[in-house]
C-alpha cells in the first residue's frame, strides 16, 4: 500500500491518499461488454474530495443487521431448491490486517439462474423459498460467513448465446455511505470463464484469479453443506478487483 500526499480535513483529521493500482481493474469502457459502451463516462472524471463529513457519517451499526440476515436459506416457509453452500472468508487490508465492522451485502440468482427481481425475465423457475439477498458485519478478525444456495448460470443477451458464469455479488461498506466497493465472487472450474466479457474485462490474469473462490473442506459441514473460501483484499498489489466508480 502506497500512501502519498496526505491531506488534512477540518478538525485536524488526516486523510491519507492512496495511489491507484494500474492495469488491474477493468476499464470503464470495455467494448466486448456492450453495456459499458453506453454507461461509461464520456468526459474526464472529476475527483470528489472526502472531507470530515464524508468520512465520519452517516454511520452503520451492527444493530442494523438481523440475526438471520447472513443465512439466505432462512426466513421462508420451506427449504430453497439447490445445492446448499457456505461462503466465508476475511476482509483484509494490503498489509494483511483484518478490517472489522465492515458491512457486507450479497445478492445472487437462484439455483436455476434467475434473480428474484421484476426485470429478470429469464424463463427459469422462481423459488418461493429463496430471494437471494443477505448481509452481515465482519467480526474483530475481519471474518464473514454466509449460508446460501449455489447460483446457476444465466443468459444475459450481451452477444449470441451469452451466459454469465455462476457468481455472487458482494458490496462492502466502510464507515460511511461514501466508502463502498462492489465486486463479484466466482466458483472454481467454471467452463464459462473464457467466454464471459465481464470476467475478461479485467486485464490482469492474476487479478481475475483472485475473484475465484476456493473449495474449503475445513468449513464444509458433513451431511449438510459444502463450503467455499474467499478473502477480500482492499488495497495493494493483491487487491480484489472492484467495479470502477463512475463519478
Amino acid at each position: 500500500m502506497t500512501v502519498s500526499n496526505p491531506s488534512v480535513a477540518s478538525g485536524g483529521l488526516v486523510l491519507p491518499r492512496y495511489e491507484s493500482a494500474t492495469g488491474v481493474h477493468p476499464p470503464l469502457d470495455s467494448p466486448d461488454y456492450r453495456s459499458s459502451t453506453l454507461r461509461h463516462p464520456k468526459q474526464p472524471l472529476i475527483p470528489l474530495p472526502q472531507r470530515l463529513t464524508e468520512i465520519t457519517g452517516p454511520l452503520f451499526g451492527a444493530e442494523r443487521v438481523g440475526e438471520h440476515d447472513a443465512d439466505l436459506t432462512a426466513g421462508h416457509p420451506g427449504e430453497p431448491i439447490g445445492e446448499r453452500i457456505i461462503v466465508s472468508g476475511r476482509v483484509l487490508d494490503s498489509d494483511g490486517r483484518p478490517v472489522p465492522d465492515a458491512l457486507i451485502e450479497v445478492w445472487q440468482a437462484n439455483a436455476a439462474g434467475r434473480y428474484h427481481h421484476v426485470v429478470d425475465d429469464h424463463p427459469a423457475p422462481l423459488d418461493p423459498n429463496f430471494t437471494g439477498g443477505g448481509r452481515c458485519v465482519t467480526d474483530s478478525l475481519g471474518r464473514y460467513r454466509f449460508v446460501t444456495i449455489k447460483p446457476g448460470p444465466y443468459p444475459w443477451g450481451n452477444h449470441y448465446n451469452a451466459w454469465r458464469p455462476a457468481h455472487i455479488h458482494f458490496s462492502l461498506f466502510g464507515r460511511a455511505f461514501t466508502q463502498r466497493l462492489v465486486t463479484q465472487m466466482f466458483f472454481p472450474g467454471d467452463p464459462l470463464f473464457p467466454l464471459d466479457p465481464i470476467f475478461n474485462s479485467i486485464p490482469d490474469e492474476a487479478a481475475r484469479q483472485r475473484l475465484i473462490s476456493g473449495f474449503d473442506i475445513e468449513s464444509t459441514v458433513p451431511d449438510w453443506a459444502m463450503a467455499y473460501q474467499w478473502d477480500i483484499v482492499l488495497r495493494g498489489r493483491t487487491a480484489t478487483v472492484f467495479e470502477e466508480e463512475e463519478q
